[in-house]
């Protein structure tokens, strides 16, 4: 490619952005309670996926029985290379599982996707207003790691439902900056223009995701 035909280094990959428009329609169907044949009958390439596989999008989300990204986004198996973690936090191990997903099978798109109602930001918010303490040194990682995005937050003279809101849609934002500046190989990527990394929310209550961190 000329060099003054080369997509700046700030905007999405072709690819990335192809990956976000199968989202952005496999998430309308599941709000709509429809699924896609194609996601149906991937239960019948199990065989040929042994052999491998090449997922269009990379999802770092919450362990939450009520957000499955692979049905949220009507996909089927081999679609989504998907991590999952309470809080949808960033650690070192989880990082690394994005890093290799990018590197490996060349998936240009992560998605970071919070939910509405989480448990983790509620728990965080409990222990920071001194309501209760976490069960486990474990647990308590998991609250720390979620704290700096609410700790601004739990002082505002706010009703508790829009804290949780906030704190939600800033967790994510502080999960997505992680994995943009906090790994040298992903930055470098993101600066390349060979990865994008963006934020998103899923309501419960709808099953509709605001992708609402990002350049698309």
């Amino acid at each position: 490619m000329n060099e003054s035909n080369r997509p700046p280094a700030s905007a999405p990959p072709a690819s990335a952005q192809r990956a976000m428009v199968r989202l952005r329609e496999g998430n309308r169907r599941f709000v709509e309670n429809v699924r896609s044949v194609e996601s149906m009958l991937s239960l019948s390439a199990r065989t040929k996926l042994a052999e491998g596989q090449h997922p269009f999008a990379i999802v770092l989300t919450c362990s939450d029985s009520r957000v499955p990204a692979e049905i949220i986004f009507d996909c089927g198996l081999g679609d989504l290379f998907v991590v999952r973690v309470a809080g949808n936090v960033v650690a070192p191990s989880l990082v690394g599982s994005v890093e290799y997903a990018a590197t490996t099978f060349g998936t240009s798109l992560v998605v970071v996707m919070g939910h509405t109602h989480c448990g983790a930001i509620r728990a965080t918010l409990d222990v920071l207003r001194k309501r209760g303490a976490p069960v486990s040194d474990n647990v308590r990682d998991l609250v720390e790691r979620v704290t700096p995005a609410a700790a601004e937050l739990v002082a505002a003279n706010l009703p508790e439902d829009e804290i949780v809101k906030r704190v939600t849609r800033a967790n994510v934002r502080v999960s997505v900056s992680h994995l943009r500046h906090g790994s040298r190989l992903l930055e470098s990527m993101v600066n390349e223009g060979k990865i994008a990394i963006v934020g998103a929310e899923v309501s419960l209550e709808t099953g509709f995701v605001d992708f609402f961190d990002g350049e698309f």
